[in-house]
């Protein structure tokens, strides 16, 4: 199957958690998987207390935007719809 390099990177429009390396991920609902579990994992171990702001930004390899997702309308249960 292929796959298709995508970067998240995290921000709340004046902080950037850069996504320097991206991955290769062969399915449109895994790259919106993925993306969750990114801003979950900053969340949890990231020293901010309100993510209120914050969301992640997706790019393909072209440098478009292809899904931007809010931290607070992340799911925490890991399934791919």
């Amino acid at each position: 199957m292929p796959t298709r390099l995508y970067r998240f990177h995290c921000t709340d429009g004046h902080d950037l958690v850069p996504d320097l390396r991206g991955r290769r991920i062969p399915t449109v609902a895994l790259m919106r998987l993925h993306a969750e579990r990114i801003a979950l994992d900053l969340m949890r171990h990231g020293a901010r207390l309100d993510w209120s702001a914050w969301h992640v930004e997706v790019y393909d390899a072209n440098g478009r935007v292809v899904l931007t997702k809010a931290f607070t309308d992340v799911r925490d249960d890991h399934t791919v719809a």
